[in-house]
């Protein structure tokens, strides 16, 4: 039986949108809403390079996607026993994730509509120097231009 490319996409899709079930999915700029089971403390991002949080109230907050990724966030209440942890995927937007491998190197490509993007994981060759400029980005929009 042969598989067709076709079959292998909408199986590598429908994987990732499975896996991703328990957590929550946000396309980059943009913020979705979590509501914890009882009331946190505190909220901690695994890294905030791809997502951030703010606190609404007691029991929910935001999660902002900014850049292409898959990190966490464990919440805490006041007494330091944890609430939750929340696996947060961040796309380009409404699309899926697709990892290819030839040989021993992986590549993650975020993919929306007709178009992807690479999408580096920790780990994966390419994770570094994209992470690297994205922080250079950052930090000159934080900068400012001088004259």
């Amino acid at each position: 039986m042969r598989r067709t490319p076709v079959a292998a996409l909408a199986f590598v899709l429908f994987a990732t949108s499975a896996l991703g079930a328990g957590g929550v999915a946000v396309p980059m700029d943009e913020v979705r809403t979590v509501t914890f089971g009882r009331a946190v403390a505190t909220v901690y991002v695994g890294n905030p390079m791809i997502a951030d949080v703010n606190i609404i109230d007691s029991r929910h907050a935001f999660i902002l996607g900014k850049s292409f990724g898959k990190t966490n966030i464990v919440a805490l209440d006041a007494t330091g026993h944890q609430v939750s942890n929340t696996v947060v995927s961040v796309s380009a937007g409404n699309g899926g994730v697709v990892t290819l491998t030839k040989g021993t190197a992986q590549t993650t490509l975020a993919c929306s509509g007709q178009r992807c993007q690479p999408a580096p994981l920790p780990g994966e060759a390419h994770y570094s120097d994209v992470m690297g400029d994205l922080q250079k980005h950052i930090d000159m929009g934080s900068k400012g231009t001088q004259q």
